[in-house]
């Protein structure tokens, strides 16, 4: 996809939802990495509904140490992997008390020194939480980059590094956002709903459905 076709691509999705934000329901950078780390492997609806009585409890790190590993567990136990999710969540809340004074860090390094904590869910932190034109490549976003010649590549990161360098800058800042929700409810897997597409004229894909069916 050449540069004038992708600055039609983000403007088109831009005018579809002009104020997109990540669905994960959080108050503070702390609730929003909490969410993410929760959210590997699982959807947005499900970690809403565990971390809205959790954070009723445990809304800083202090409270979710108090709070305990054991405990954590009862309340995120329908979410997958919630064994190993919940000792990362507490031994991740310990070190942003020992090392950063309970607040969540700003720097990428930092970040990803936390437990449970890789490039995806840094980069969502440093964009949702402090506003940094980042792109996290989750599955949604690799598949919208593949498959419509945005940006091509075999693994999140090459995909994430094209995206980065042909993303016009006025986009970026939403760009991460716009993808995922174009991938998960428009571009999807499956079937994709390809009569229903604002970019779909831009598209590469060969196999463009004729319905939403």
């Amino acid at each position: 996809m050449k540069p004038p076709q992708i600055a039609e691509f983000y403007r088109r999705l831009a005018a579809a939802r002009p104020d997109p934000r990540s669905e994960l329901e959080h108050e503070t950078p702390y609730t929003l990495l909490v969410a993410v780390v929760l959210s590997a492997q699982a959807t947005d609806v499900s970690v809403n509904k565990a971390t809205k009585p959790l954070f009723a409890v445990a809304d800083t790190p202090a409270k979710m140490v108090a709070l305990g590993e054991a405990r954590l567990k009862g309340y995120i136990k329908t979410i997958g992997l919630f064994n190993t999710k919940a000792k990362n969540v507490i031994a991740l809340s310990r070190l942003l008390i020992e090392r950063h004074g309970g607040e969540v860090p700003r720097r990428r390094e930092e970040l990803e020194a936390l437990p449970g904590v890789g490039r995806k869910t840094a980069n969502v932190v440093l964009n949702v939480a402090f506003g940094e034109p980042t792109i996290a490549v989750d599955t949604h976003i690799f598949r919208v980059g593949n498959r419509t010649g945005l940006a091509r590549g075999k693994t999140p990161l090459a995909v994430e590094l094209k995206l980065e360098k042909a993303t016009p800058a006025v986009y970026k800042q939403h760009a991460h956002h716009w993808l995922i929700l174009h991938g998960r409810y428009v571009c999807t897997a499956r079937k994709p709903n390809c009569a229903a597409c604002v970019v779909r004229d831009l598209c590469a894909f060969p196999q463009k459905t004729r319905t939403g069916a």
